[in-house]
């Protein structure tokens, strides 16, 4: 049975609630459509785990916050990647799903808090991907600088994702507030079962769903997720 040229886009909230998620859900709608996806926009758990069923190339969880899905549901998202599906994960997703170990070998990471909206410079260290092909080595960007609980490259923990392709760092030298030290990670990506996982910390501002580098940004790893052809490897 052929998967359904379809992505589902989750983001249900019992916390703190983006104002930039209804931006960024009509910027992934634009984004897939261009390229023979049909796309879903659900905050309601059941919906989704009936959509999970009926299958589908991608599912992007677009800044959900807090305990959002039932138990059927993580079985049918963790299906869904582990047979070869592909997650990808804006923003907030690293603020979710707190009572489900496996949605954080799933994301790649937790969340452990943020300084204030600042600029800084991210460092594109792996241009190779779709994702990050298009950006410059250095790049000048406005956002909500996530630290995580622990690095997601770290393979001696419980519960590490192991296997992270890291695609680009913040340098804490130029903001305020950062705590992860050097090579702070911001992007990355994993194989996991047969499925593909993709994470991408930034995303906060409505402002950043307007703009081309971003826009590319997401097309790259949406695609990438979805096991469709792009103008990079990866």
């Amino acid at each position: 049975m052929s998967v359904p040229a379809r992505v589902l886009v989750f983001s249900a909230t019992a916390g703190y609630r983006h104002d930039s998620i209804p931006a960024g859900a009509a910027a992934l709608a634009e984004i897939a459509v261009a390229h023979g996806l049909n796309v879903v926009h659900t905050e309601d758990t059941a919906e989704l785990g009936s959509l999970l069923r009926s299958g589908c190339a991608a599912v992007v969880f677009l800044s959900p916050t807090g305990d959002v899905l039932d138990d059927v549901t993580r079985q049918r998202l963790r299906a869904h990647v582990t047979d070869g599906g592909g997650f990808l994960g804006v923003h907030a997703a690293a603020c979710a799903e707190e009572q489900w170990p496996y949605y954080e070998h799933l994301v790649g990471a937790r969340f452990a808090g943020h300084p204030e909206i600042q600029p800084a410079e991210i460092t594109v260290t792996d241009r190779a991907h779709p994702a990050t092909a298009h950006l410059p080595e250095r790049w000048a960007w406005t956002d909500e600088w996530y630290n995580f609980r622990a690095d997601p490259r770290a393979s001696d923990r419980p519960g590490a994702a192991g296997g992270v392709r890291v695609l680009a760092t913040v340098d804490e030298s130029g903001y305020r507030g950062g705590t992860m030290g050097a090579g702070h990670p911001l992007v990355w990506c994993r194989r996991t079962g047969a499925g593909r996982s993709f994470y991408t910390a930034l995303g906060h501002r409505e402002a950043a769903y307007a703009d081309p580098d971003f826009r590319a940004h997401l097309r790259g790893a949406l695609l990438w997720c979805a096991d469709r052809d792009t103008a990079a490897g990866g």
